[in-house]
């Protein structure tokens, strides 16, 4: 009897320690500096209008290597978390959709011969409305397990921005990979420092069998144009391992047309 009574008390003493640890070590907290940034710059880019998707049309010149092409472009995503981006080029079509509101989230690419291809889910954990920061920031402030990390201020590309991290340090729990998804999944946004319009985000991509290599993108915000109230950044540019691939001048914005998640379907 006295050894099950060292036993229970044992156990019973090393479940209060557990406890006791994990109410001592609660996860990441956002900065209330980075939240109130990115609640203003929220407000600045749609003040009180209400966006559930967006479709930007318009010019875009594609380089890879020593192919430099031009053609048109357009451009689609909704608050929900989904998007395309379909570009018709002398070479042939040109697709990408992301959609992040299925479980799990899912992805194809596809080139000019059309055959589809899946993206890795270690590059679906970036939203994919990677050209309207706006939803970015929506799904920063308002979506669970996020964490906002105030960086500074900073000259970047030579403006004065304030410089907010965005990631989601415990979307696997349960997994080995916790430790990593704070940084598979962080996005950092520059905000004008004047205007606290977002003028660049950065992220990285991984080859799809080594999530561990890091490829950095940037996607560059410029012309800011009011559109029924929202500012929306008519030129946008995508960097790839600090090298210009894509450029898109738009010439066409839609707001709040009526695109659901079935809208992206693979």
């Amino acid at each position: 009897m006295k050894v099950l009574a060292g036993l229970i008390a044992l156990v019973f003493s090393f479940s209060n320690l557990v406890s006791a640890q994990q109410t001592a070590a609660p996860g990441p907290a956002s900065s209330s500096q980075a939240t109130t940034l990115l609640a203003q710059s929220s407000a600045a880019l749609t003040g009180t209008a209400r966006i559930s998707d967006i479709t930007l049309s318009g010019t875009v010149e594609r380089i890879a290597g020593g192919d430099d092409e031009t053609g048109t472009a357009v451009l689609k995503s909704i608050a929900a978390g989904a998007s395309s981006v379909s570009l018709s080029l002398p070479s042939g079509m040109r697709s990408e959709i992301q959609n992040s509101s299925a479980t799990p989230s899912v992805g194809t690419w596809s080139g000019p011969d059309g055959v589809s291809h899946a993206v890795a889910f270690h590059n679906l954990l970036i939203g994919p409305a990677w050209f309207f920061p706006a939803f970015t920031i929506a799904q920063g402030l308002s979506a669970s397990g996020f964490v906002a990390t105030y960086v500074g201020a900073e000259t970047h590309n030579g403006e004065a921005v304030q410089h907010v991290s965005l990631s989601q340090p415990s979307l696997f729990p349960n997994t080995p990979s916790a430790m990593s998804s704070a940084h598979l999944t962080q996005v950092d946004l520059f905000l004008n420092s004047t205007t606290l319009l977002p003028s660049a985000i950065a992220f990285n991509i991984h080859p799809d069998n080594n999530a561990g290599l890091d490829i950095p993108v940037e996607i560059r915000f410029s012309n800011y144009t009011p559109v029924n109230g929202v500012q929306v950044p008519f030129h946008i540019q995508k960097y790839l391992n600090n090298t210009l691939v894509l450029d898109f001048q738009a010439n066409s914005v839609v707001l709040n047309s009526g695109l659901t998640p079935s809208s992206f379907s693979l």
